[in-house]
């Protein structure tokens, strides 16, 4: 019987292999896990033990992933661009540090995607630690959360570019589209979000650059920076609108509901 702990650690690593599997290979894979209550029998000579220490060590290594998980499969792209965008608009290469900006952008995340993660415990994390449902359940139903995030925020247009270059029949449903497929069409089209974003945000701020640059010229000050005025007003404006706000606000929203 496995200990509540090591349930725990096994839920963590199946959540962490979604990634790299698609929904149809978690259930052929999932059943035949099992932890051993003790590492000293990876040296015994039944195979089924073997077996299953080799998998408990193959799950510790994937964990490894989920650093790149957490960046690529979640808002949090979308979001840490975003704020570089409006920090480059303002000119200010170093403020906000780069901490405060990955610290924020780590918060949102957690804030956007509560939801989803709150779904797959109760459906999931809590139902096979209390022994109600098996591994393989308890991935169906991790993953499909996690899925209906991705297919929710992915441009079909992405979509479709993946399953034309995996040479893949006209998927008739989404439960037809491999996880390993809608990843990279995810994260393309955050990527192009952010870009959006970001272009939308500096516009504004280019106005104003060509407005004192123009106003310089026309004053027969070619030779003072526009950036060494510009700088000041832009960040007057950022503060009277009350920049942060709006962005964070069009940001958290932007992934609805």
């Amino acid at each position: 019987m496995m200990t509540r702990r090591k349930k725990q650690l096994l839920v963590f690593a199946l959540l962490a292999i979604f990634a790299l599997t698609a929904t149809g290979c978690a259930g052929q894979t999932a059943d035949t896990i099992a932890i051993p209550t003790d590492l000293g029998q990876l040296s015994t000579s039944d195979p089924q033990t073997v077996s299953s220490g080799l998998q408990v060590m193959l799950l510790l290594t994937v964990l490894s992933l989920a650093p790149a998980l957490l960046i690529l499969v979640t808002a949090f792209t979308r979001i840490v661009i975003v704020l570089s965008f409006v920090r480059s608009a303002l000119a200010l290469p170093q403020i906000p540090p780069n901490q405060v900006l990955i610290g924020l952008s780590l918060f949102l995340t957690f804030f956007v995607m509560a939801p989803t993660w709150n779904q797959i415990n109760n459906d999931a994390v809590q139902p096979y630690l209390n022994n109600q449902i098996d591994q393989q359940m308890a991935y169906e139903r991790g993953i499909a959360p996690v899925r209906e995030f991705l297919f929710r925020q992915t441009r079909e247009r992405d979509l479709a570019l993946f399953v034309e270059m995996a040479d893949m029949p006209r998927p008739k449903t989404q439960d037809d589209i491999p996880t390993y497929v809608l990843i990279p069409a995810f994260v393309i089209s955050e990527l192009k979000t952010a870009f959006q974003m970001g272009v939308l945000i500096f516009i504004p701020f280019l106005v104003l650059d060509i407005v004192i640059a123009s106003a310089l010229m026309a004053m027969g000050m070619i030779m003072l920076p526009p950036s060494l005025l510009s700088m000041p007003f832009k960040l007057l404006l950022f503060v009277m609108v009350d920049g942060w706000h709006l962005v964070i606000r069009s940001l958290v929203t932007s992934f609805g509901s």
